[in-house]
């Protein structure tokens, strides 16, 4: 009696993921679901917190890139066709929003500077997570937008102020009024981006940018992001006593010394973040 067997299906992949690496003192974060261009899953979210944490320990990651696989997209928003499955209750609406928030918590709270590296498509998720990044570089074939009131959704108070404080209220109101996309120079005229490149040259100027970075003393480039989110807060709400204490760390380092000692003796320094 012969035996037969049947081959077990493999589970179903989840869609989309995130790749994390590291190069040189600069780490990657990169939004990977390239069949629709890099839209934002639920698992995707959960990710980030552990990605960034993973990076703000490891000391010889000093700058860090938010970027999107392929050549079409950065991120062209959140993945809608999981709105059916994880935002139709109450409580499964809730579970996702709190995904979403700690990823953009993680985001928020990181040390480190944080790049944008933007092509293709930004929309809606991509320009929220775009300006948690301290600034953002964009190619020449980018384009911008906030859709929500196309769809009929919610969009947040925080990445209305955040919109706000980047573009001013009037740009903010344009955009979000019409639900518009706007090309890489438009975004460049409304602050939303810092400089805009050929997309050939995109990866180039970034990774230039980024090595300049790694290389600067890290409890300078910490206190000072410190120092710039503190200017974005209300007088009240300011934490000036950590804001000097991160100051005096960088006077009190071997950095400091490092930084003078190179000076002097016509050097590039080597600096260690102690």
């Amino acid at each position: 009696m012969s035996e037969t067997t049947t081959a077990e299906t493999p589970p179903e992949k989840p869609p989309g993921t995130m790749i994390s690496r590291k190069e040189g003192g600069i780490g990657w974060m990169i939004y990977d679901q390239q069949a629709k261009y890099n839209a934002v899953t639920y698992d995707m979210r959960r990710a980030i917190p552990g990605i960034m944490a993973d990076f703000e320990a490891d000391d010889d990651v000093r700058v860090v890139v938010i970027a999107g696989a392929g050549e079409k997209a950065f991120i062209s928003g959140s993945d809608i066709s999981q709105f059916g499955a994880k935002r139709s209750s109450e409580d499964a609406r809730k579970l996702y929003d709190e995904a979403s928030a700690q990823a953009n918590a993680a985001m928020a709270a990181f040390s480190k500077p944080m790049i944008a590296m933007i092509h293709g498509y930004c929309l809606g998720a991509g320009v929220l997570t775009a300006m948690l990044c301290d600034f953002r570089i964009a190619a020449d074939n980018a384009k911008f937008g906030a859709p929500p009131a196309k769809l009929g959704l919610g969009f947040g108070y925080g990445g209305v102020d955040d919109l706000v404080n980047l573009v001013g209220p009037a740009y903010a109101a344009e955009m979000l009024f019409t639900g518009s996309r706007y090309g890489a120079e438009d975004a460049l005229r409304m602050g939303l981006v810092n400089r805009v490149v050929a997309y050939a040259d995109l990866e180039d100027t970034v990774r230039d940018i980024a090595g300049i970075i790694a290389a600067n003393a890290p409890l300078t480039l910490k206190s000072v992001k410190t120092s710039i989110r503190n200017t974005q807060l209300d007088e009240s709400g300011r934490d000036m006593a950590d804001v000097q204490a991160q100051i005096d760390a960088c006077f009190a380092s071997d950095d400091y010394k490092e930084g003078q000692a190179a000076f002097m003796e016509k050097r590039a320094p080597e600096f260690k973040g102690r």
